[in-house]
């Protein structure tokens, strides 16, 4: 069985390490894009039905944002892939490797300034809390927290105070009032009295235990995942995990494309349009669509030593030697003859010992 340095020579590792890392690619994209046409609906039926002009904690927003990431960063790494793009896969890798840092970073500043966290989250849910009534997709997204995790508002009950049909002030029917998705049910699948929750903002904590749910949302949220730390962990890995096999796979292909550029056995027309070739006189069979496909053998063999000399010439007699080395030292300056290389079934040639001007090749 071949070692892994072997293995990883060859071209099945290259094929295999290439074509995974392209559906790895695609397959973020088709959801990237799905993603985004779902922010793009929500948001255009948001536009429709929004009364106010605030756009705090618009979900659609944050779907098109992330989509559109999504989808760029990962045709970024398809078309480096599939291309062989160095300057493609490094970009893509160190997007990822970013993302991923910012994940991690806000995730342990989370958990260290837990008492700052939760301010800034209870500030962002009362704003959202002033919109309720005029975002149907912050309303519906709260209403399924609060009856999921049996909860309401914020950081109390008493943060819907600040909606301007839950007031105190007001005359409504709400007036200060919750939602009917914070009253407490005591029966699966009772009918829900929509009204629950009048006055029970001028009522103490101790006199709504059993009319509604007095504890904050963020609250409920900590505690849940403090009681489910095997699911906490696993969202925290499902969310990680596939950023981390696209930087792994990414940062191998790349280390691989950089060696084998740096090989004999690569087409590299920089080099070969400095040594005077031209792209007709290439014999690039077996260099793939891409043109940069290894072939055992090379596509420009460079000689390991010098060439041998030519054949020894006929003696001459002593008499003519005198004259024949003046003749040509007049006629043919020295020079010092470069080796030209040529890929294929071409050889290399020299200028011969007689010192002719021009360096012809044989085929």
């Amino acid at each position: 069985m071949p070692s892994y340095s072997e293995w990883r020579k060859s071209n099945h590792f290259y094929y295999c390490i290439k074509f995974t890392l392209n559906i790895y690619s695609m397959l973020f994209s088709l959801v990237g894009l799905c993603v985004l046409c779902v922010g793009i609906y929500a948001e255009v039926e948001r536009q429709k039905n929004r009364t106010l002009e605030g756009v705090f904690l618009a979900p659609a927003v944050v779907l098109i944002l992330l989509g559109l990431v999504m989808f760029t960063v990962s045709v970024v790494g398809m078309v480096g892939s599939l291309r062989d793009n160095k300057t493609l896969l490094h970009m893509f890798l160190c997007v990822l490797c970013v993302l991923l840092a910012l994940q991690a970073v806000a995730l342990i500043l989370a958990l260290i300034f837990e008492k700052k966290t939760s301010a800034l989250f209870n500030s962002s849910i009362r704003e959202g809390i002033k919109h309720y009534y005029d975002d149907l997709d912050f309303k519906n997204i709260l209403d399924f927290v609060q009856e999921k995790f049996s909860c309401c508002g914020g950081d109390e009950y008493k943060d819907w105070g600040v909606n301007q049909y839950h007031f105190c002030n007001g005359s409504g029917p709400l007036a200060c009032g919750v939602p009917y998705t914070c009253c407490v049910r005591h029966n699966v699948g009772e009918v829900v009295n929509t009204l629950c929750g009048y006055k029970t903002l001028t009522k103490e904590r101790v006199d709504l235990n059993e009319v509604i749910h007095v504890r904050g949302c963020i609250h409920a949220v900590n505690l849940w995942m403090g009681d489910h730390i095997g699911i906490t962990v696993a969202m925290c890995f499902a969310v990680g995990l596939p950023q981390l096999l696209g930087i792994i796979l990414s940062c191998v292909f790349w280390n691989m494309l950089v060696e084998m550029s740096e090989s004999e056995d690569m087409v590299d027309f920089r080099m070969l349009k400095r040594a005077g070739f031209e792209y007709s006189e290439l014999d690039l069979s077996g260099a793939g669509w891409c043109l940069c496909l290894p072939r055992d053998g090379g596509y420009l063999p460079v000689p390991a030593s010098e060439p041998e000399p030519w054949p020894p010439k006929p003696a001459l007699k002593p008499a003519l030697k005198p004259a024949l080395k003046q003749s040509r030292q007049d006629r043919h300056p020295v020079r010092r003859q470069q080796p030209l290389y040529r890929a294929g079934s071409q050889q290399l040639a020299y200028g011969s010992a007689l010192g002719l001007d021009e360096v012809d090749f044989r085929a």
